[in-house]
């Protein structure tokens, strides 16, 4: 499975190609206390497992990978080389809380590595301590130079785009787990990293959420370029179309995917958008008649050829009679491709599209 995408090679804030990275991780938590703000940690953890020696959390911290505690010091003894942040905020921004954390990394030999939308660099004490000790700050979360404004033209090849009911459920999971089955069947298929932790995973990739408004949709096809007809880009989705923070992303990304199939994901547990209590999950039902009606813009024939459903803190009863109980009234094939349930029905459906 194929990774990079001409002109889609990711950056940091000093030009290194994030395939370049220095690893392997030290894991930070930070203060985290709910597990979806911690999904980079979590997906280093789950597909890039040979690349993280431990974590490290903050007191009141509720999140844990389940690796190692590890101060910064002995991490770098056991083979660690960057501390890589490892979860997110609100809005991106690096907490003054951290500040020390870093620091202690940075004196213990440790480059940093972040996904924040606040560069490393920007923040002054921090870069300084960086450039005296001789260590490297580097920021994925920076788009390439050149994105061009969208065309709307319709690209060769295929594509099939995750979106979501809701942000951090299983889209990069079901991205990931649907190329790399598709791969292993012999198919011609490429992941496409659209954020942070997929882009540290897959070495390559725009981090859509970071990039001007007018070029989004640009952007996305830049990401996922003409290709043979028999090829299946898989493309990362990001957000949802019902958030009320985050749904313009996730606009641009569908219209300049073009996906032919789309995949939607959904916590069967969630009630609420993660972090806004005031504002509902909406059904599955309703992300595929939006989702539907918004790609047509830019392909009339675009569909939902499946569901995923994040079934993880469901015991396996449970997640086998949710997992049933939405094929049967959907009419789809669902699968949680974390438990491997119904994931073979769901890559059949995926490989034709």
């Amino acid at each position: 499975m194929a990774t990079t995408a001409p002109g889609s090679a990711a950056l940091s804030a000093r030009g290194e190609q994030v395939d370049a990275l220095p690893s392997p991780y030290l894991l930070f938590l930070g203060d985290a206390v709910e597990a979806g703000y911690a999904k980079t940690a979590f997906g280093l953890r789950d597909w890039a497992p040979e690349r993280c020696i431990g974590e490290l959390a903050l007191p009141g911290a509720r999140v844990t990978t389940g690796l190692p505690p590890l101060q910064p010091r002995e991490a770098y003894q056991r083979g660690a080389r960057a501390l890589l942040i490892g979860v997110a905020t609100r809005g991106g921004q690096v907490p003054e809380l951290w500040l020390p954390t870093l620091s202690e990394s940075l004196r213990a030999g440790l480059d940093i590595v972040s996904g924040m939308h606040d560069r490393l660099g920007d923040i002054a004490e921090l870069a300084a301590e960086a450039r005296q000790l001789g260590r490297r700050l580097v920021d994925v979360r920076v788009p390439p130079d050149g994105i061009p404004i969208a065309s709307g033209r319709k690209r060769s090849g295929r594509r099939l785009l995750t979106v979501g009911t809701d942000c951090a459920l299983g889209k990069k999971y079901t991205a990931l787990a649907i190329a790399r089955g598709l791969a292993a069947r012999g198919l011609d298929v490429d992941f496409r990293a659209t954020g942070q932790t997929g882009i540290m995973i897959a070495g390559a990739g725009i981090p859509i959420d970071a990039v001007v408004s007018d070029f989004l949709a640009g952007a996305a096809e830049l990401l996922s370029p003409d290709a043979a007809p028999g090829h299946l880009d898989v493309i990362e989705g990001q957000g949802s179309l019902f958030h009320p923070s985050y749904a313009a992303v996730t606009l641009g990304l569908l219209h300049g995917s073009q996906p032919d199939v789309f995949v939607v994901c959904h916590d069967p547990l969630r009630s609420h958008i993660l972090g806004l209590p005031d504002f509902p999950v909406p059904s599955i039902e309703d992300v595929i008649a939006q989702t539907v009606a918004a790609g047509r813009l830019t392909n009339p024939a675009i569909r939902c050829c499946g569901v995923s459903l994040n079934t993880v803190a469901m015991d396996d009863q449970a997640a086998a009679e949710v997992i049933a109980a939405t094929a049967r009234r959907l009419g789809l094939p669902v699968a949680d491709p974390v438990r491997g349930v119904g994931l073979e029905a769901l890559l059949d459906a995926c490989a034709a599209a």
